[in-house]
Protein backbone atom coordinates (compact mmCIF):
# COMPACT_ATOMS: atom_id res chain seq x y z
CA UNK A 1 0.00 0.00 0.00
CA UNK A 2 1.63 3.75 -0.96
CA UNK A 3 2.13 5.97 1.77
CA UNK A 4 -0.54 9.28 1.01
CA UNK A 5 0.83 12.54 3.02
CA UNK A 6 -1.47 15.42 3.25
CA UNK A 7 -0.34 19.64 3.86
CA UNK A 8 -3.38 21.07 4.75
CA UNK A 9 -3.27 24.96 4.72
CA UNK A 10 -2.33 26.60 7.86
CA UNK A 11 -5.31 28.91 8.75
CA UNK A 12 -3.67 30.57 11.98
CA UNK A 13 -3.85 34.28 11.39
CA UNK A 14 -0.49 35.88 10.65
CA UNK A 15 1.00 32.10 9.54
CA UNK A 16 2.50 31.77 6.16
CA UNK A 17 5.27 28.96 6.27
CA UNK A 18 3.81 25.34 4.92
CA UNK A 19 5.22 22.14 5.92
CA UNK A 20 6.25 21.08 2.95
CA UNK A 21 7.96 22.99 -0.71
CA UNK A 22 8.12 22.03 -4.30
CA UNK A 23 11.72 20.78 -3.75
CA UNK A 24 10.83 18.20 -1.19
CA UNK A 25 7.64 16.77 -2.49
CA UNK A 26 9.61 15.86 -5.88
CA UNK A 27 11.66 14.29 -3.79
CA UNK A 28 9.27 12.15 -2.00
CA UNK A 29 7.24 11.52 -4.89
CA UNK A 30 10.27 9.83 -6.72
CA UNK A 31 10.87 7.75 -3.75
CA UNK A 32 6.73 6.02 -4.52
CA UNK A 33 5.39 8.19 -1.75
CA UNK A 34 2.00 10.18 -2.47
CA UNK A 35 1.63 13.66 -1.89
CA UNK A 36 -1.48 15.70 -1.47
CA UNK A 37 -1.73 19.68 -0.83
CA UNK A 38 -5.05 21.45 -0.12
CA UNK A 39 -5.14 24.15 -3.03
CA UNK A 40 -3.10 27.53 -1.91
CA UNK A 41 -1.32 25.60 1.21
CA UNK A 42 2.32 27.29 -0.27
CA UNK A 43 0.77 30.50 -1.70
CA UNK A 44 0.99 32.86 1.17
CA UNK A 45 5.30 31.41 1.45
CA UNK A 46 5.33 32.19 -2.36
CA UNK A 47 5.08 28.65 -3.67
CA UNK A 48 2.52 28.31 -5.94
CA UNK A 49 -0.23 25.05 -6.53
CA UNK A 50 1.62 25.00 -10.39
CA UNK A 51 5.11 23.69 -8.84
CA UNK A 52 3.68 21.72 -6.55
CA UNK A 53 1.85 19.52 -9.74
CA UNK A 54 5.19 20.00 -11.71
CA UNK A 55 6.68 18.12 -9.08
CA UNK A 56 4.45 15.21 -8.79
CA UNK A 57 2.16 16.86 -5.86
CA UNK A 58 -1.55 16.46 -5.81
CA UNK A 59 -3.82 19.61 -5.34
CA UNK A 60 -7.14 18.92 -3.67
CA UNK A 61 -9.66 21.39 -3.41
CA UNK A 62 -11.65 20.23 -0.23
CA UNK A 63 -9.65 20.07 2.54
CA UNK A 64 -11.65 17.31 5.08
CA UNK A 65 -11.48 15.25 1.74
CA UNK A 66 -7.78 15.53 2.01
CA UNK A 67 -7.29 14.64 5.27
CA UNK A 68 -9.40 11.88 5.52
CA UNK A 69 -7.15 10.81 2.92
CA UNK A 70 -4.17 10.57 4.23
CA UNK A 71 -1.63 8.35 6.03
CA UNK A 72 0.34 11.05 7.27
CA UNK A 73 -0.88 14.64 7.99
CA UNK A 74 2.33 17.79 8.20
CA UNK A 75 1.21 20.83 9.45
CA UNK A 76 3.40 23.58 10.69
CA UNK A 77 1.07 25.12 13.30
CA UNK A 78 -1.10 22.46 15.79
CA UNK A 79 -3.44 21.19 13.45
CA UNK A 80 -7.17 23.08 13.85
CA UNK A 81 -10.35 21.10 15.49
CA UNK A 82 -11.71 20.55 11.66
CA UNK A 83 -8.04 18.89 10.44
CA UNK A 84 -8.35 16.59 13.49
CA UNK A 85 -12.05 15.44 13.53
CA UNK A 86 -11.52 14.67 9.70
CA UNK A 87 -8.42 12.34 10.58
CA UNK A 88 -9.16 8.68 10.13
CA UNK A 89 -7.83 6.38 12.89
CA UNK A 90 -4.35 5.46 13.14
CA UNK A 91 -3.12 8.63 10.61
CA UNK A 92 0.05 9.86 11.73
CA UNK A 93 0.23 13.81 12.39
CA UNK A 94 3.72 15.30 12.42
CA UNK A 95 4.12 18.99 13.47
CA UNK A 96 4.42 21.80 16.21
CA UNK A 97 2.06 20.47 18.79
CA UNK A 98 3.18 22.83 21.81
CA UNK A 99 3.46 19.92 24.04
CA UNK A 100 2.65 20.62 27.54
CA UNK A 101 1.41 24.11 26.83
CA UNK A 102 -1.45 23.37 24.08
CA UNK A 103 -2.63 20.63 26.07
CA UNK A 104 -6.04 20.65 24.60
CA UNK A 105 -4.29 19.70 20.71
CA UNK A 106 -3.39 16.41 23.02
CA UNK A 107 -6.27 15.38 23.67
CA UNK A 108 -7.83 16.11 20.21
CA UNK A 109 -5.49 14.41 19.07
CA UNK A 110 -6.38 11.48 21.08
CA UNK A 111 -10.01 11.11 20.98
CA UNK A 112 -8.87 10.81 17.53
CA UNK A 113 -6.99 8.07 17.56
CA UNK A 114 -4.16 9.42 15.68
CA UNK A 115 -0.61 8.93 16.45
CA UNK A 116 0.97 11.98 16.83
CA UNK A 117 4.53 13.34 17.21
CA UNK A 118 5.72 17.14 18.15
CA UNK A 119 8.55 18.24 16.56
CA UNK A 120 9.66 20.18 19.52
CA UNK A 121 10.59 16.86 21.28
CA UNK A 122 12.99 15.89 18.45
CA UNK A 123 16.40 15.14 20.94
CA UNK A 124 19.56 17.15 20.41
CA UNK A 125 21.51 14.18 19.03
CA UNK A 126 23.93 14.21 16.44
CA UNK A 127 21.76 11.86 14.43
CA UNK A 128 18.83 13.61 14.95
CA UNK A 129 20.09 17.55 13.78
CA UNK A 130 18.98 17.49 10.11
CA UNK A 131 15.25 16.93 12.18
CA UNK A 132 16.17 20.01 14.12
CA UNK A 133 13.04 22.19 13.60
CA UNK A 134 13.68 23.98 16.63
CA UNK A 135 16.76 24.87 15.30
CA UNK A 136 16.11 25.72 12.00
CA UNK A 137 13.04 28.00 12.75
CA UNK A 138 15.37 29.71 15.61
CA UNK A 139 17.97 30.55 13.11
CA UNK A 140 15.16 32.27 10.78
CA UNK A 141 13.53 34.17 14.13
CA UNK A 142 17.32 35.57 14.74
CA UNK A 143 17.52 36.83 11.58
CA UNK A 144 14.55 38.60 11.59
CA UNK A 145 14.69 39.87 15.37
CA UNK A 146 18.16 41.72 14.12
CA UNK A 147 16.23 43.31 10.87
CA UNK A 148 13.22 44.27 13.09
CA UNK A 149 15.74 45.99 15.74
CA UNK A 150 17.20 47.75 13.09
CA UNK A 151 13.58 48.68 11.81
CA UNK A 152 12.45 49.61 14.87
CA UNK A 153 15.58 52.05 16.10
CA UNK A 154 15.48 56.12 15.27
CA UNK A 155 19.75 55.14 14.55
CA UNK A 156 21.65 53.77 12.09
CA UNK A 157 23.21 50.25 12.67
CA UNK A 158 26.40 51.36 10.78
CA UNK A 159 29.01 53.75 11.69
CA UNK A 160 29.08 56.63 8.81
CA UNK A 161 30.91 59.17 7.48
CA UNK A 162 29.51 61.66 5.61
CA UNK A 163 29.46 65.33 4.59
CA UNK A 164 27.46 66.42 7.75
CA UNK A 165 29.92 64.96 10.37
CA UNK A 166 30.43 61.05 11.46
CA UNK A 167 27.39 59.09 12.47
CA UNK A 168 28.66 56.58 15.44
CA UNK A 169 27.10 53.10 15.32
CA UNK A 170 24.24 51.83 17.21
CA UNK A 171 25.10 49.38 20.31
CA UNK A 172 23.03 46.34 19.76
CA UNK A 173 22.79 43.58 23.34
CA UNK A 174 22.01 39.91 22.57
CA UNK A 175 20.51 38.05 25.21
CA UNK A 176 20.98 34.15 25.55
CA UNK A 177 23.26 32.30 22.46
CA UNK A 178 21.97 29.81 21.32
CA UNK A 179 20.90 29.27 18.11
CA UNK A 180 18.76 32.26 17.69
CA UNK A 181 21.02 34.65 19.51
CA UNK A 182 23.93 33.43 17.21
CA UNK A 183 22.33 34.52 14.14
CA UNK A 184 20.97 37.58 15.74
CA UNK A 185 24.36 39.01 16.17
CA UNK A 186 25.78 37.28 13.46
CA UNK A 187 22.85 40.08 11.04
CA UNK A 188 23.67 42.79 13.52
CA UNK A 189 27.33 42.87 12.93
CA UNK A 190 26.68 42.72 8.95
CA UNK A 191 24.55 45.53 9.52
CA UNK A 192 27.79 47.22 11.34
CA UNK A 193 26.45 47.49 14.84
CA UNK A 194 28.68 47.59 17.68
CA UNK A 195 27.38 43.88 19.46
CA UNK A 196 28.02 42.76 22.72
CA UNK A 197 26.28 39.29 23.49
CA UNK A 198 25.43 37.19 27.03
CA UNK A 199 24.57 33.72 27.62
CA UNK A 200 25.11 32.18 31.08
CA UNK A 201 26.77 28.90 29.40
CA UNK A 202 30.70 29.83 29.27
CA UNK A 203 30.86 27.72 25.95
CA UNK A 204 29.15 29.87 24.27
CA UNK A 205 31.73 32.48 24.39
CA UNK A 206 33.77 31.46 22.06
CA UNK A 207 30.93 31.08 19.66
CA UNK A 208 30.13 34.93 19.98
CA UNK A 209 33.43 36.32 20.03
CA UNK A 210 33.60 33.95 16.81
CA UNK A 211 31.16 36.08 15.04
CA UNK A 212 33.60 39.27 15.88
CA UNK A 213 31.10 40.09 18.95
CA UNK A 214 32.08 40.74 22.81
CA UNK A 215 31.40 38.32 25.28
CA UNK A 216 30.16 39.83 28.71
CA UNK A 217 32.10 37.68 31.26
CA UNK A 218 30.56 36.63 34.32
CA UNK A 219 32.00 33.91 36.70
CA UNK A 220 29.15 31.90 36.37
CA UNK A 221 28.92 28.61 34.82
CA UNK A 222 25.36 27.14 33.96
CA UNK A 223 25.63 24.71 31.45
CA UNK A 224 23.06 22.40 31.36
CA UNK A 225 21.61 19.23 30.30
CA UNK A 226 20.92 18.61 26.46
CA UNK A 227 22.66 21.77 25.27
CA UNK A 228 20.58 24.01 27.65
CA UNK A 229 21.61 26.23 30.54
CA UNK A 230 20.49 24.73 34.28
CA UNK A 231 18.20 27.46 36.38
CA UNK A 232 20.69 29.90 38.38
CA UNK A 233 20.43 30.04 42.52
CA UNK A 234 19.41 33.84 43.86
CA UNK A 235 23.09 34.27 44.49
CA UNK A 236 24.05 33.97 40.30
CA UNK A 237 20.59 35.67 39.93
CA UNK A 238 21.63 38.58 41.68
CA UNK A 239 25.19 39.20 39.71
CA UNK A 240 23.90 38.23 36.80
CA UNK A 241 21.44 41.43 37.09
CA UNK A 242 24.36 43.90 37.84
CA UNK A 243 25.75 43.17 35.03
CA UNK A 244 22.74 42.70 32.60
CA UNK A 245 21.38 45.49 34.16
CA UNK A 246 24.57 47.92 33.15
CA UNK A 247 24.66 46.68 29.49
CA UNK A 248 20.84 46.97 28.88
CA UNK A 249 21.37 50.68 29.85
CA UNK A 250 23.94 51.27 27.47
CA UNK A 251 22.00 49.36 24.28
CA UNK A 252 20.66 50.82 21.76
CA UNK A 253 18.87 47.55 20.78
CA UNK A 254 18.45 44.38 23.04
CA UNK A 255 16.73 41.09 21.63
CA UNK A 256 16.72 38.74 23.99
CA UNK A 257 16.39 34.88 23.39
CA UNK A 258 16.66 32.41 26.53
CA UNK A 259 13.89 30.10 26.72
CA UNK A 260 13.78 26.84 28.73
CA UNK A 261 11.86 24.00 26.88
CA UNK A 262 8.63 23.17 28.99
CA UNK A 263 9.12 26.38 31.72
CA UNK A 264 8.09 29.44 31.80
CA UNK A 265 10.88 32.19 29.67
CA UNK A 266 13.28 33.36 32.51
CA UNK A 267 13.22 37.45 32.84
CA UNK A 268 16.31 39.17 32.28
CA UNK A 269 15.10 42.67 31.59
CA UNK A 270 12.93 43.85 34.74
CA UNK A 271 10.59 47.37 34.29
CA UNK A 272 13.44 49.08 36.40
CA UNK A 273 16.03 48.06 33.65
CA UNK A 274 13.97 49.71 31.05
CA UNK A 275 13.38 53.18 32.75
CA UNK A 276 16.56 53.32 32.93
CA UNK A 277 17.38 53.11 28.82
CA UNK A 278 18.05 55.90 26.95
CA UNK A 279 14.41 57.10 24.64
CA UNK A 280 14.56 55.49 21.75
CA UNK A 281 16.13 51.96 22.97
CA UNK A 282 13.93 48.77 21.33
CA UNK A 283 13.80 45.21 22.87
CA UNK A 284 12.87 42.57 20.99
CA UNK A 285 11.44 39.56 23.27
CA UNK A 286 11.93 36.37 21.37
CA UNK A 287 10.58 34.67 24.42
CA UNK A 288 7.11 36.60 24.30
CA UNK A 289 5.33 33.40 23.68
CA UNK A 290 6.72 31.71 26.83
CA UNK A 291 6.31 34.50 29.10
CA UNK A 292 8.85 36.57 28.22
CA UNK A 293 12.15 37.78 28.88
CA UNK A 294 11.44 41.21 29.81
CA UNK A 295 8.57 42.21 32.75
CA UNK A 296 7.05 44.37 30.50
CA UNK A 297 6.41 42.06 27.06
CA UNK A 298 3.36 41.42 26.04
CA UNK A 299 2.69 38.57 23.35
CA UNK A 300 2.09 40.41 19.84
CA UNK A 301 2.23 43.71 21.03
CA UNK A 302 3.97 46.65 21.24
CA UNK A 303 4.75 48.56 24.71
CA UNK A 304 6.57 51.90 24.81
CA UNK A 305 7.39 52.65 28.35
CA UNK A 306 9.67 56.15 28.82
CA UNK A 307 10.48 56.04 24.99
CA UNK A 308 11.64 52.52 24.91
CA UNK A 309 9.59 50.22 22.75
CA UNK A 310 9.27 46.84 24.01
CA UNK A 311 7.97 43.96 20.97
CA UNK A 312 6.48 40.81 21.65
CA UNK A 313 7.08 39.00 18.57
CA UNK A 314 5.54 35.61 18.69
CA UNK A 315 5.97 34.15 14.59
CA UNK A 316 9.30 35.98 13.36
CA UNK A 317 9.98 32.42 11.41
CA UNK A 318 6.85 33.46 9.18
CA UNK A 319 7.76 37.09 8.12
CA UNK A 320 10.81 34.91 6.08
CA UNK A 321 8.20 32.26 4.78
CA UNK A 322 9.92 31.16 1.53
CA UNK A 323 13.19 30.08 3.26
CA UNK A 324 11.82 28.98 6.75
CA UNK A 325 9.14 26.35 4.33
CA UNK A 326 12.52 25.34 3.09
CA UNK A 327 14.17 24.59 6.09
CA UNK A 328 11.36 23.32 7.78
CA UNK A 329 10.70 21.35 4.95
CA UNK A 330 13.80 19.44 4.81
CA UNK A 331 13.54 18.26 8.39
CA UNK A 332 10.36 16.63 7.74
CA UNK A 333 11.91 15.05 5.06
CA UNK A 334 14.45 13.81 7.29
CA UNK A 335 11.91 12.60 10.08
CA UNK A 336 9.99 10.78 7.45
CA UNK A 337 13.37 8.96 6.75
CA UNK A 338 12.77 6.99 10.16
CA UNK A 339 8.90 6.80 9.77
CA UNK A 340 9.11 5.32 6.29
CA UNK A 341 9.83 1.41 6.13
CA UNK A 342 12.07 0.27 3.12
CA UNK A 343 8.68 -1.63 1.20
CA UNK A 344 7.30 2.21 1.21
CA UNK A 345 4.97 1.55 4.46
CA UNK A 346 4.99 3.28 7.76
CA UNK A 347 6.95 2.14 10.51
CA UNK A 348 4.75 0.79 14.14
CA UNK A 349 7.74 0.19 16.21
CA UNK A 350 8.70 3.55 18.12
CA UNK A 351 11.47 2.51 19.73
CA UNK A 352 13.91 4.22 17.86
CA UNK A 353 14.95 6.82 20.08
CA UNK A 354 14.23 9.96 18.52
CA UNK A 355 10.81 8.42 17.42
CA UNK A 356 10.35 7.44 21.25
CA UNK A 357 10.91 11.06 22.34
CA UNK A 358 9.17 13.06 20.19
CA UNK A 359 6.05 10.62 19.88
CA UNK A 360 3.24 12.74 21.76
CA UNK A 361 -0.01 10.85 21.30
CA UNK A 362 -0.68 7.05 20.24
CA UNK A 363 -3.66 4.81 20.05
CA UNK A 364 -5.85 7.34 22.35
CA UNK A 365 -3.28 8.27 24.62
CA UNK A 366 -0.91 10.77 24.94
CA UNK A 367 2.38 9.20 25.86
CA UNK A 368 4.19 12.20 26.66
CA UNK A 369 4.48 12.01 30.57
CA UNK A 370 4.66 15.96 30.78
CA UNK A 371 1.84 16.70 28.60
CA UNK A 372 -0.29 13.90 29.98
CA UNK A 373 0.32 15.14 33.59
CA UNK A 374 -0.79 18.94 32.68
CA UNK A 375 -4.03 17.21 30.42
CA UNK A 376 -4.92 15.51 34.14
CA UNK A 377 -4.36 18.38 35.72
CA UNK A 378 -0.89 17.67 37.82
CA UNK A 379 1.30 19.95 36.46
Amino acid sequence: MVVRLAVPREVVPGERRVALVPEVVGKLTKSGVQVALEAGAGAAAYYPDAEYSAQGGEIVADRAALVRSADVVLTVQPPPPDVTSALKPGTVVVGFLGPVRNVEVAQRLRDAHATAFAVELFPRISRAQSMDALSSQATVAGYRAALTGAEFTPKFFPMLTTAAGTIRPAKVLILGAGVAGLMAIATAKRLGAIVEGYDVRRAAGEQVRSLGAKFLELAINAEGSGGYARELTPEEKAQEREMVAKAVGEADVVITTANIPGRKAPQLVSKEMVVRMRPGAVIVDLAAESGGNCELTRPGQTVVEGGVTVLGPTNLPSEAPFHASQMYAKNLQAFLGLLLAPGGTLVTDYSDEILAASLLVKAGTIVHAATREAAEGKR
